[in-house]
């Protein structure tokens, strides 16, 4: 099924709204939303598991959970946690979270997409890119970050809740990716799109407190993509190479490729042990920021090391469809981009550590 969505680029309600039924979704919302009431470990765990066999529905949930739910969960008011909150942890619906755009990527303060208040009303301009779960058929709007004014020559930001059907409010679906091609990602584009000002998302000026403090609970989930594409690369070259014999022997005993694997296996257990950690200070109420930051980075980097040797160990092998390492080659290459490129989690870190 992945393999063949994967080809088609299609993006499959069907199985999203499995994922729902199975819990997947909202899993560290309170049931009282009608969440699961879960901790942080659990929630990676789910994401990982998943990342093992397919990345576009591990992106599915990651986006679904840490970008979808969460500013609504942490920042909403009561009324909009009851209109929204219960479809999304069922499933039935996906919320997206529209940060970047063409000229703002890294740069989140670079945001131009404009919104005024004009007679208890947002009139919303611009676009946003990139943004996964924002365009599919059950979709049901975006958080949007937004340029609600100037003070003392300085940008304000607030976020905004915008629903699909919005008049003024477009989603584009985006095609040939070469990752995650049976996830859904969009453009949005905004032309004088008018909201109701009780869409305002928290506090006016405050939306990027919001959306920066919602990246680094992405962050986990990212990493967790991470973690898992690299055990999911390692299980499938560890399986080829017992079953691959050159020289009258499986290559798995062959010091190169043994040593090779030896490697990959280390790499994973320091990448798990990192991730785990910082969720247990999530969890636990700790700082826990610049450990989000380091697990990002770091198994974002292992998936990419790991699934670069798996497909050498594969040989030619590797570089065909055929075979599922190819799709992690691929899908991996997108965590070190998402959620905060490798150069700026070392940013991030730096700033930590003092620098």
């Amino acid at each position: 099924m992945a393999k063949e969505l994967d080809e088609k680029q299609e993006f499959s309600v069907a199985l999203t709204k499995k994922m729902g039924e199975m819990g997947l979704f909202g899993m560290v919302v309170s049931q009282e939303y009608g969440g699961q009431g879960m901790d942080y470990v659990s929630y990676i765990i789910a994401v990982e598991e998943l990342a093992r066999i397919d990345g576009s529905h591990a992106a599915t949930i990651a986006a679904g959970n840490s970008l979808g739910l969460n500013p609504l969960y942490y920042f909403g008011n009561e009324a909009q946690k009851r209109k929204y909150l219960p479809a999304l942890c069922k499933g039935e619906k996906l919320w997206g979270f529209g940060l970047t755009e063409p000229q703002a990527g890294s740069d989140s303060r670079n945001t131009k997409t404009t919104a005024k208040l004009e007679n208890k009303k947002w009139i919303i301009n611009g676009s946003k890119i990139f943004i996964t779960n924002a365009s599919s058929e059950i979709t049901w709007g975006s958080t949007i970050q937004v340029v609600s004014g100037n003070a003392d020559g300085k940008k304000e930001f607030s976020a905004i809740l915008v629903e699909n059907n919005n008049p003024g409010f477009t989603q584009k679906t985006m095609h040939d990716k070469m990752v995650w091609r049976a996830s859904n990602t969009a453009e949005l584009y905004f032309d004088d799109c008018v909201v109701p000002e009780e869409n305002l998302l928290g506090k006016r000026g405050e939306g990027s407190k919001i959306m920066l403090a919602t990246l680094d609970c992405g962050r986990l989930a990212i990493a967790a993509m991470g973690l898992g594409h690299a055990q999911g690369a390692y299980e499938l070259a560890l399986k080829y190479s017992q079953e691959r014999i050159q020289f009258g022997q499986p290559i798995c005993k062959q010091q190169v490729i043994a040593f090779k694997l030896a490697d990959m296996a280390l790499k994973i257990e320091l990448a798990r042990n990192l991730l785990y950690k910082a969720c247990w200070l999530r969890d636990n109420n700790k700082p826990f920021a610049k450990e989000a930051a380091m697990s990002k980075l770091y198994c974002s980097e292992v998936a990419k090391e790991v699934a670069d040797d798996a497909v050498q160990i594969h040989g030619g092998y590797g570089l065909m469809k055929d075979y599922d390492v190819e799709r992690h080659y691929r899908d991996q290459r997108l965590l070190q981009i998402g959620e905060g490129t490798s150069e700026i989690q070392r940013l991030v870190i730096s700033r930590y550590i003092g620098c």
